[in-house]
């Protein structure tokens, strides 16, 4: 009951700015006027939903992109519909395996600079899963795996001052307050892949966080959430939370919108998740505040990665 209390006020405090009515209210029919143009970007997840409008967005203003996924028959798929041939390059990779994520981002690194990296990727297990490499598979993709292709690509020379690295929250951190011992469950009695989601979310803006801690020659970070979005991830890990806000979720170019936008204008970092092309405070609520910070989660992220 205390559970569902609690979500049935979470609901209530973000339906109205999280659905498409507030997109429409906070960026509405505004068009994003962007060149990238030479611009070499690696979006993560990118076979489907956001992900994929993230793609296909920064491939039409004229990127390179770089497309991360497991799927070759999607990301062939993927690379077929961008407007130049040649505009996206599908780059298979097993997000949930560290040694796989290792080996794209050296492989990415040894064939130049990227101008900006699109930490996308996200998956709600409802099911406790072990990768191959002994982790929870939420942990390993949601969260070790973005911090690997970073270091990756920096010890590869491939992030330079002028970089972007953009991370894909959710508004679903709102609801948590940063647990370093719940961000991977050590066995499925005491795992719950709705709070261990809401925990990666959160940690994604500690981790922005510590990038931006890093000093002024380095890539500059900032971490958004797109709102509620209707994917393939809502439809399949929260069928009913889709059938009771369906008819006004965002679709995922709205939702990849603010991603493009970021990486145009580059606004000043500092603390904040964006949303709609706004900078909102971290936290909604007090107790958020209480959570764990940069310098633990990184210290966990480096015992493991």
């Amino acid at each position: 009951m205390k559970k569902a209390l609690g979500a049935a006020f979470f609901y209530a405090r973000f339906a109205l700015p999280f659905s498409r009515i507030g997109f429409r209210r906070r960026v509405g029919k505004t068009r994003l006027e962007a060149d990238f143009s030479g611009q070499r970007w690696v979006v993560s997840g990118a076979t489907g939903g956001i992900g994929q409008a993230i793609a296909l967005g920064a491939a039409a203003r004229g990127a390179t992109v770089l497309a991360l996924g497991r799927d070759a028959g999607k990301l062939d798929e993927l690379a077929g519909q961008a407007a130049g041939a040649g505009r996206i390059q599908p780059l298979q990779v097993d997000l949930s395996l560290m040694q796989d994520v290792a080996r794209v981002a050296g492989d990415i690194a040894r064939n130049g600079r990227v101008d900006v990296v699109v930490h996308n990727v996200g998956v709600m297990c409802h099911e406790f899963r072990r990768t191959a490499e002994g982790l929870e598979r939420g942990f390993a993709t949601n969260l070790l795996g973005h911090w690997v292709l970073d270091q990756g690509l920096r010890r590869g020379g491939a992030l330079h001052e002028g970089s972007a690295i953009i991370s894909m929250s959710s508004g679903g951190m709102y609801g948590a307050a940063l647990d370093i011992d719940a961000l991977q469950a050590a066995d499925a009695g005491s795992h719950d892949g709705f709070n261990a989601y809401a925990q990666h979310k959160r940690a994604q803006v500690e981790l922005t966080r510590h990038w931006n801690s890093l000093g002024p020659a380095q890539p500059r970070a900032w971490v958004m959430h797109p709102g509620w979005v209707d994917t393939d991830g809502v439809r399949s890990a929260l069928p009913g939370f889709r059938k009771l806000f369906r008819s006004v979720l965002r679709d995922a170019a709205e939702g990849a919108d603010t991603a493009l936008w970021l990486a145009a204008t580059r606004p000043d970092t500092g603390e904040g998740i964006w949303l709609d092309r706004q900078r909102d405070d971290e936290h909604a609520f007090a107790f958020t505040r209480a959570g764990a910070n940069a310098d633990a989660l990184v210290a966990a992220l480096r015992a493991h990665g």
